[in-house]
């Protein structure tokens, strides 16, 4: 069943980005955007028009898809109307902290995994979907589970998705945009092209895209990392400060797998990592989560 799924979500991933694609280079098209090439160098204006639809296109595009996405690639069952007492339960006490947190009620849904995880993704705040794995709603006690729901409520309030969206769509502008310019004037200076653009144009510009991309995924995680600590304190908020740190003492004791690299950022937990690898983490570690809590609760009390 793991390596179904595992399967499943490939052939999702490649579809949805080949789609993206043919969406985006069709926009380019309709637009009559220019090509950025041409015999005399570059047409800067027609690269920073073609960087900036496809950098922000696709992460627009992947946002607006994602509640779509999410669902298949777990197989989350969305909860039109509940039929035990488990799944009233989940549906109004996510009911109740979208009422606290002034937004409109998201999609409650559970996905079938022994692995205790939760995430909220959506186009929007109003537009949100909050699921839960089976494995969470059996291993967690309801207090534990509220400050989990809490966090992921947090995270639709908060306008994490459209934010996280906006911040690697600006990325993904400027990878495209410089690492075709650095392309361009190694081609044209080291080794002296004089018309069009010879191999060293897209050999330069394929290893700046990719060590530009590494600088751009630091940027974008370290973003992560601090809306994972203003989740946890909207967690607090909703559930309790003692609930939401017993919730994150339990996730540390579990130890959860890692959602799918899509959902990941939007998750309770993500994959741990040491040394020069933290700067790659979606989450900061548990204990610092735990720590900034319990450092907010003493000042609290003093």
């Amino acid at each position: 069943m793991r390596e179904e799924r595992r399967v499943k979500r490939i052939a999702l991933f490649l579809a949805t980005n080949l789609a993206v694609v043919l969406v985006l280079s069709i926009t380019l098209r309709l637009l009559g955007v220019e090509p950025y090439l041409n015999e005399q160098g570059l047409n800067l204006n027609a690269l920073l028009i073609f960087a900036a639809v496809f950098g922000f296109g696709g992460a627009f595009i992947s946002l607006a898809l994602s509640k779509w996405t999410a669902k298949r690639a777990v197989g989350a069952q969305v909860i039109a109307q509940p039929r035990t007492p488990t799944e009233q339960w989940l549906v109004q006490t996510v009911a109740r902290q979208a009422q606290v947190a002034g937004i409109k009620m998201p999609e409650v849904a559970v996905y079938d995994s022994p692995e205790v995880n939760a995430f909220a993704t959506g186009m929007s705040k109003n537009a949100s979907l909050i699921a839960v794995s089976t494995g969470l709603l059996e291993q967690m006690s309801r207090e534990e589970a509220e400050a989990v729901l809490g966090h992921e409520v947090s995270h639709a309030a908060n306008g994490d998705m459209v934010t996280m969206a906006l911040i690697q769509g600006v990325v993904n502008t400027f990878v495209m945009f410089l690492s075709r310019v650095i392309g361009h004037v190694v081609d044209r200076v080291v080794f002296r092209t004089e018309s069009g653009h010879g191999p060293a144009f897209f050999v330069t510009m394929i290893v700046a895209e990719l060590l530009l991309g590494v600088l751009a995924s630091i940027i974008v995680l370290w973003f992560s990392r601090q809306r994972e600590f203003r989740a946890d304190r909207g967690g607090a908020e909703l559930a309790g400060r003692r609930h939401m740190i017993a919730a994150l003492r339990r996730l540390a004791a579990l130890q959860p797998a890692p959602l799918p690299d899509k959902m990941a950022a939007f998750g309770i937990s993500g994959r741990a990592r040491s040394g020069l690898l933290r700067l790659f983490r979606t989450h900061p570690p548990l204990e610092e989560r735990i720590a900034a809590l319990e450092t907010a609760d003493k000042e609290l009390a003093g």
